[in-house]
């Protein structure tokens, strides 16, 4: 990624197409690279395709939402430091008004009976997207794997420890995420390790440190924020059980239904996956909690780019990097499919399971997308809201 800059661009074109991306940018990631792709390299030109690719590889190795770390590298290209900010903030802010318009709605002291059942609907659907982001990302984690047996049997390890911390003790996934890619770290500088010794340092590491006191008020939303912009790898949906945790258990912001709902707004508005801690920002301190909770967990992405864009391309060929992240990226997904369990464990009534198998059979049987369950789940719950049913 030591290429020719492009042509100077004018910062009020960043600014318009940068804002356009940010209002049309539904479906998370995967629709974020494709609309950065198609705009920067098939249709303006501004980075060729092999600088793209090496950018999409880079971002992902890096902690963050890596969506939107590519975008404000794509902006930084254009127009250095200016660009990356203008850029990176007309990216995200159509969706976080969206959705602090959508948190004020849904979390009102007495709402409307039909955006109740809304938001009870989209929740249930929730731990079925949970499965599916888990599920995406296996191909490219095995992908990064040599072709022995114990770096397979290494990845099921790290997956089966990131399911269970999620599962169990999801305050203490970071924990697992960092000690599962120290030891695939150690591991390529040793040259070997068993599997009891992996287990053994694993179950140390995880219990050994213990997590952050409740300060709360706007100490522990930052707490909060910092933990979900520096360390929401894969996609951005392994802030779940980051958050989860911390906001329902620890600081009773929300309730372990509302958290549902917070999770499905993230996945319905355009933009990052990680507008979610904007929601929970509101539930601690209305609008602007809600703000400061977003400019804390998308503050790292800026800095990551700002000061690191120049060595993107030596990120990617890191040896260390990719070993880390090959032990961090299995927990990851493991970290996913466990929030899901979390996550099924706070619908309230039986029509919401109804709801979660209907969720699945739309999402696996007839492959249908994320955001189309989520609404659809949403439009049944309104149904049955005004029909009467408990909501």
């Amino acid at each position: 990624m030591d290429e020719k800059p492009p042509p100077r661009i004018a910062l009020s074109t960043i600014a318009r197409e940068w804002v356009r991306l940010g209002c049309i940018g539904f479906g998370g990631p995967p629709t974020h690279i494709a609309l950065l792709r198609t705009l920067c390299v098939e249709e303006r030109h501004w980075m060729r395709a092999r600088e793209f690719e090496e950018t999409v590889a880079a971002t992902n190795l890096l902690p963050g939402p890596a969506s939107t770390q590519l975008a404000i590298y794509c902006a930084w290209r254009l127009r250095g430091a200016k660009g990356a900010l203008l850029g990176g903030l007309c990216f995200i802010i159509p969706g976080l008004v969206l959705i602090l318009a959508l948190s004020a709605a849904v979390l009102a002291r007495h709402p409307e009976r039909w955006i109740e059942g809304a938001a009870r609907g989209s929740g249930a659907a929730v731990p079925a997207v949970a499965l599916i982001a888990a599920w995406r990302l296996i191909p490219s984690s095995r992908a990064r794997l040599e072709s022995t047996r114990d770096a397979q049997l290494r990845w099921l390890a790290y997956l089966v420890i990131g399911i269970a911390t999620a599962a169990l003790v999801g305050e203490f996934l970071v924990l697992a995420l960092i000690g599962c890619g120290v030891i695939e770290w150690s591991l390529h500088r040793s040259g070997h390790m068993t599997a009891h010794s992996l287990l053994a340092m694993s179950s140390t590491r995880a219990l050994g440190v213990a997590g952050a006191g409740a300060v709360g008020g706007f100490a522990g939303l930052a707490w909060v924020a910092i933990k979900v912009g520096a360390l929401s790898y894969g996609g951005g949906f392994v802030i779940i059980p980051l958050m989860q945790h911390d906001v329902v258990t620890t600081y009773h912001w929300m309730t372990a239904s509302q958290f549902l709902t917070a999770v499905a707004l993230g996945q319905v508005t355009p933009g990052p996956v990680v507008q979610t801690v904007a929601v929970v920002g509101y539930a601690a301190a209305g609008i602007w909690g809600g703000l400061f909770a977003a400019s804390i967990a998308f503050a790292p992405s800026f800095l990551f780019v700002l000061v690191g864009g120049r060595h993107f391309g030596r990120l990617r060929a890191n040896l260390a990097v990719q070993s880390f992240f090959t032990g961090a990226g299995a927990a990851v997904i493991g970290g996913i499919a466990g929030s899901a369990i979390t996550l099924g464990e706070s619908l309230q009534f039986y029509w919401q399971v109804a709801i979660l198998g209907g969720a699945l059979v739309w999402i696996f049987v007839a492959r249908r997308g994320i955001v189309s369950a989520l609404l659809v789940a949403a439009f049944v719950g309104i149904l049955l809201a005004l029909a009467g049913v408990k909501v």
